[in-house]
């Protein structure tokens, strides 16, 4: 079963960084059964575990304790937090995540105040292209120069929103051919292969020795936070990072520069800036995907970061490796994968979840 309806009511749900309890009640809502033990932590991560199962298999007795392995899927995006409410009613920013400011002109935005969601539009201040210069239309704003306006009256503007209330882009996810294109892919997809891998491995019914823990984590966009702290508490002896990956196989990228290519399978993701993969476990992971016939590609990231650093560096220290899907047009409301990738990336964690 694809399930590409839960993908896309988990990337239309808006959760930016410190603000994701929209993300994780949908996510509760999705995991009946599926665990032993559900609970939220402190930073708002939320830590699902389940205990290994027999299956068809016999139980056996052992007195060892079973290798825990942590799935991290990082339940925010990047978005912004309202600074200031100003005389006209014109909300500005500051951002929650990495934006490329060319990317935010003209844009539809959700802002979700206490009151509820109001719909806005995004521009930078400045004159638009009928009363400007050369000069003025060679020029990139920076975040601080965008604003919000809700089309309200000054006063009503005023009444309805605060400063700490936050802002998404607002565009519906949608699927064109093969792929899925939408704002929050990153890293939605996470959370989605969190899910349904635990689902497939359920309706398998093969049993599992590990004890999977998945943790839907927050804040991973502004410096793998919630990551962090839900990886001391678990203390995994193997982390999977799951995460979206860019795929640059597009014009104007030279093809040793693409990372991934669209519909060639999962990303067995090797190294980016914030860790270096367990070699051992890229080896058992590369074997498993082929032991299958699961589509992969091997990935390296010059930069960028993921939350199975958090895991490989908590506590005493875990394997750990990255599970990803490549994206393109990463961090912009057109963000896209393949649906084909997406399968490949569920199914290789299903497979290593049933041998761990």
């Amino acid at each position: 079963m694809e399930n590409i309806d839960l993908l896309k009511r988990l990337c239309e749900t808006p959760g930016v960084p410190g603000r994701e309890e929209r993300v994780r009640a949908l996510i509760e809502s999705e995991i009946q059964g599926l665990f032993d033990a559900v609970e939220t932590d402190a930073m708002g991560s939320l830590i699902c575990t389940r205990h290994p199962r027999a299956g068809k298999k016999k139980p056996t007795k052992n007195a060892a304790e079973p290798t825990r392995v942590m799935l991290l899927c990082h339940m925010d995006e990047i978005g912004f937090y309202v600074t200031a409410i100003d005389k006209n009613g014109f909300l500005w920013m500051n951002a929650a995540g990495g934006f490329d400011t060319r990317n935010l002109f003209s844009r539809r935005v959700l802002v979700c105040a206490e009151s509820g969601d109001f719909k806005g539009v995004m521009n930078p201040g400045g004159r638009p292209i009928h009363i400007s210069g050369p000069k003025d239309r060679e020029k990139i704003p920076e975040v601080k120069e965008f604003f919000v306006d809700t089309g309200m009256k000054a006063e009503d503007a005023k009444k309805k929103f605060r400063i700490g209330d936050y802002v998404v882009m607002d565009e519906p996810a949608i699927e064109i051919g093969t792929k899925v294109v939408s704002k929050a892919l990153d890293n939605r997809v996470a959370c989605w292969l969190g899910i349904e891998s635990v689902r497939k491995l359920e309706a398998s019914n093969t049993g599992h020795a590990c004890e999977v823990v998945v943790a839907f984590t927050t804040q991973e966009e502004v410096g793998l936070r919630g990551a962090k702290t839900a990886s001391h508490r678990v203390q995994p002896h193997v982390g999977l990072g799951l995460d979206v990956t860019l795929a640059c196989d597009t014009p104007g990228v030279p093809d040793e520069e693409s990372v991934t290519k669209q519909g060639q399978g999962f990303g067995l993701h090797i190294k980016d800036s914030s860790f270096i993969a367990d070699y051992a476990l890229v080896t058992q992971v590369e074997a498993l995907a082929k032991k299958h016939k699961i589509a992969y590609q091997r990935t390296i990231l010059a930069a960028g970061g993921q939350d199975g650093a958090a895991a490989q560096q908590a506590a005493a220290g875990a394997k750990a490796i990255g599970i990803t899907v490549g994206t393109r047009y990463i961090h912009t409301v057109t963000e896209m994968i393949d649906k084909k990738d997406l399968f490949a990336a569920r199914d290789i964690i299903a497979a290593y979840l049933a041998i761990a």
